[in-house]
């Protein structure tokens, strides 16, 4: 949907007469239901003047088509500005421009394509503009039949028109040129190249018809989209099905296929345990369904799990427009009904009710994606809730599909494929930690390595051993120590501390956590981890987990300031003492088991309280007899 369109003459009119701002809100107001806040108001009288400055010259023709804040179709991306006409040989093509208003980035190293500006009251981590308009063209490429069938070419690039470029300036570093290639950014003083990058394309006015034939174009996952994900599986050897996997995959698979079908709501719960194969469905099932024309997408809380299995996916390839079909729970807080085929919400048990940075966006994170979707499923551990803000349950996902007259479908993974099958050690976890009383269960003689370490660089120096075989072990810790700021981006700042033994926490920059072969250098925590399985983990149990009297007990204060898990929690607990300790010991025996329950052949413990590590000691060498 296109807020505002017109002609470049009605433009340049609109901006003569200082009317354009004040079209776009009205036209907000009117197509979105949205009531537009002072700052926007305000940059879009600065970048779209300057945009006038631009189209005032007479080589760009005067019937080419104008379209300001186009939304992109099944998603909440807006981009900034559209050209449209035609190039050479009567080609039709749109130029899409991108604008910002920064005065200053710093290039953040290490990553791909994010750069740090000052917004919004702060720094913050944003993606590079080049980036950025590259990745909405893209978008339109994949997804827009239109464009497709009849050949539009596509020009993005980005203007920044209050910032000063100098000599080796951060916006060029090298790590950005393969998107500045793709879309070029234009800065202060470069008004005239931005001329002409457009008239490159736009040679020939349309009096709109290309707008048109982009506006309503039917949705449609491209061919080269589609063979991009499926040669990227194909071989993969972690994304490979066995047994009961294949079974829900087939399933889930043709429930949504019925609902592309029948246009009816279908809501599909999957329940399973730590190592069901609840991610390889979810991913393998992202490449069949966009191969079946869907419009698909892997969505997760966290962003751990989505950057590494996009990272498994893509290898050593950057520019991917698999990238877009990787997303935050929070990203539908805006878009509209069945915007998707099919959603696949993997780690559903860590969903929000609220959205944004400061959680003040949207409504409930589980009933705006099954509004979002035809098909909506929900891969859930319930045991794996583990902050204060995970809301995920089957309970609230059935409310929430009753509410919206879908479908409810169940499906459970049973067999544990972590831990070397081992449903024994899950069940010494969950009854050595107090979480639930469980069956027998019987270690001696199980394939798996168990051990309690006497000291954490006896545990860190078996880690870093058997990371030697393939860079898939690594040390993980409980949240007891503060996330020093200075250090986030430092392997020298160690925040973690006992006695003579120092590590730093993951980084804040780089390659992801369980992927980079530098992690074995540092701790990841809940957070990086969740979602994610390594051959072997060494796990540092901290004083928020205790054995006392005979009983295991957890102690919320012994948790690190900077560790949002348990916000809000002080606040209850002057409110109700009994509720807020029952969430709290919830929650923190739920982080120990995940954290414990990530390597699929080994796991190997140090306490930092000397009673919970001569418990499990006691407890192991109990159930290996």
């Amino acid at each position: 949907m296109i807020v505002y369109d017109g002609l470049k003459t009605d433009f340049l009119q609109s901006c003569e007469n200082d009317t354009i701002a004040i079209q776009i809100e009205e036209n907000v107001l009117e197509k979105l239901g949205k009531h537009t806040p002072k700052a926007e108001f305000r940059s879009w009288e600065n970048s779209l003047n300057y945009m006038y400055k631009v189209l005032n010259d007479n080589e760009i023709p005067d019937d080419s088509g104008v379209a300001i804040e186009f939304n992109i179709p099944q998603t909440s991306k807006r981009v900034d500005f559209m050209i449209s006409g035609y190039g050479n040989n009567d080609s039709p093509g749109m130029v899409i421009v991108e604008l910002k208003q920064w005065d200053s980035i710093k290039e953040v190293t290490g990553t791909d394509a994010l750069v740090e500006t000052y917004i919004g009251g702060g720094n913050q981590l944003l993606v590079h503009p080049s980036y950025q308009a590259w990745s909405y063209a893209q978008l339109i490429q994949d997804y827009n039949q239109a464009v497709q069938d009849n050949a539009v070419t596509l020009s993005p690039c980005a203007c920044l028109h209050n910032y000063i470029r100098h000599e080796n300036d951060p916006l060029d570093a090298i790590q950005y040129q393969e998107y500045l290639d793709e879309a070029p950014a234009y800065t202060k003083g470069q008004l005239q190249q931005l001329r002409d990058f457009i008239k490159q394309s736009i040679k020939k006015g349309d009096h709109k018809e290309v707008l048109y034939l982009i506006d309503h174009g039917k949705i449609r996952p491209s061919k080269s989209l589609q063979n991009a994900i499926g040669s990227m599986l194909k071989g993969n050897r972690e994304f490979i099905m066995i047994d009961e996997q294949k079974v829900a995959y087939e399933e889930i698979l043709r429930l949504s296929l019925k609902s592309q079908k029948d246009l009816k709501k279908r809501t599909v719960i999957v329940k399973g345990g730590p190592g069901t194969g609840k991610s390889v469905i979810a991913v393998n099932l992202l490449a069949e369904l966009t191969r079946r024309d869907q419009m698909v997408q892997y969505v997760s809380k966290n962003s751990a799990p989505r950057q590494v299995y996009l990272k498994k996916l893509k290898g050593q390839i950057k520019k991917s427009s698999v990238d877009n079909m990787f997303k935050g729970s929070g990203t539908y807080t805006e878009v509209g009904e069945n915007m998707a085929h099919c959603l696949l919400v993997d780690e559903a048990h860590r969903l929000n009710e609220k959205s944004g940075m400061f959680h003040n966006l949207g409504e409930n994170q589980i009933k705006e994606i099954i509004h979002a979707a035809y098909c909506s499923v929900f891969f859930i551990d319930e045991s794996q809730r583990v902050t204060m803000d995970d809301i995920g349950s089957v309970a609230e996902i059935e409310k929430w599909a009753k509410d919206a007259g879908s479908e409810l479908h169940y499906l459970e993974l049973k067999s544990q494929f972590r831990c070397n099958g081992s449903d024994g050690y899950l069940a010494w976890i969950d009854n050595v930690l107090d979480i639930r009383e469980t069956a027998n269960y019987d270690l001696e003689g199980i394939d798996y390595d168990i051990r309690i370490c006497d000291s954490p660089e006896e545990m860190r120096e078996i880690v870093i051993e058997k990371n030697r075989q393939a860079n898939r072990a690594r040390v993980l810790a409980g949240y007891c120590w503060e996330w020093i700021a200075s250090g986030k981006n430092s392997t020298d700042v160690h925040d973690i501390k006992i006695g003579d033994f120092e590590m730093s926490w993951n980084l804040g920059s780089g390659e992801p956590f369980a992927v980079s072969e530098t992690s074995i250098n540092e701790a990841g925590c809940i957070h990086t981890s969740q979602g994610l399985e390594f051959d072997y983990v060494g796990v540092i149990v901290g004083d928020d987990i205790r054995y006392e009297n005979g009983k295991v007990i957890t102690d919320f204060s012994k948790r690190a300031k900077t560790d949002q898990s348990l916000k809000g929690i002080k606040k209850l607990y002057k409110e109700s003492p009994d509720a807020a300790l029952s969430r709290a010991d919830e929650i923190i025996k739920n982080t120990y088991r995940t954290l414990m329950t990530r390597g699929m052949k080994g796991c190997y413990i140090y306490c930092t309280d000397k009673g919970m590590k001569e418990y499990l000691k006691k407890r192991l060498e109990h159930a290996k007899k």
